[in-house]
């Protein structure tokens, strides 16, 4: 098959899938952002302290999506041919600087914004050790406590998507 004259070789590519997580394809990162609504997979990480805080990312104001917002410790995207776990290891150590931890996986659920459509793998842990900003892309990292979070939702502080997923973790009781 002929590739488009525009194709990036070196861009990374995610998988496609569909509602339930099963593989249908294939597409360079950039066409997942571009508007085209291509349900592709993500994996986020919600990390706790012993008291219970929940440890937050900055985002950059350089981010093209929510600039400068609070979000969840880890997020990124399943690399085509990784596995969950793979792509959840590389984006903790990447992100946060975590290494050699265990996570919880909670649930999945479709994502749907502007530009993309994502099926969101959420995990939790409780391991922290040595957590710190490794890439450009978290400008700072700080624990929130649950009443610190509820006090600013609502207010533009936080991702839409960060929100939801608060929300779903005070219906768990987590």
């Amino acid at each position: 098959m002929k590739q488009p004259e525009n194709l990036n070789l070196d861009e990374e590519w995610v998988p496609l899938v569909d509602e339930t997580g099963n593989v249908t394809g294939k597409a360079p990162r950039s066409r997942v952002h571009d508007g085209s609504k291509l349900l592709h997979p993500v994996v986020h990480l919600h990390v706790f302290n012993q008291n219970k805080a929940i440890l937050l990312q900055k985002r950059p104001m350089s981010k093209l999506i929510q600039p400068g917002k609070w979000d969840t410790a880890v997020g990124g995207h399943i690399s085509d041919g990784e596995t969950l776990e793979q792509a959840l290891q590389k984006e903790a150590r990447e992100e946060i600087g975590l290494l050699q931890f265990s996570a919880k996986h909670l649930k999945f659920y479709r994502w749907d914004c502007d530009v993309e459509s994502e099926l969101v793998y959420l995990f939790i842990t409780h391991d922290h050790k040595n957590v710190k900003p490794q890439s450009d892309e978290v400008e700072e990292l700080l624990f929130w406590t649950k009443n610190q979070v509820e006090k600013q939702l609502g207010q533009g502080v936080f991702t839409p998507n960060f929100e939801l997923e608060f929300g779903m973790l005070k219906e768990m009781k987590i």
